[in-house]
């Protein structure tokens, strides 16, 4: 597994553990929310995508 595998797969796990615990919940506060997509932001923003180098013509 890559490293860029390892972090999606970090991510779907916060999301499958923030959606079981808030899933029973009936209210969700907007800060609660707030936190847990930042978070996710976070996390995706470590992963470095790998592109192709551009050649530029001569």
């Amino acid at each position: 597994m890559t490293n860029i595998e390892a972090q999606i797969n970090e991510a779907f796990e916060m999301i499958d553990k923030e959606l079981s615990r808030l899933q029973s919940r009936e209210f969700v506060s907007a800060i609660e929310t707030s936190d847990v997509l930042l978070d996710l932001r976070l996390l995706l923003m470590h992963i470095e995508l790998k592109e192709d180098p551009v050649s530029v013509p001569s």
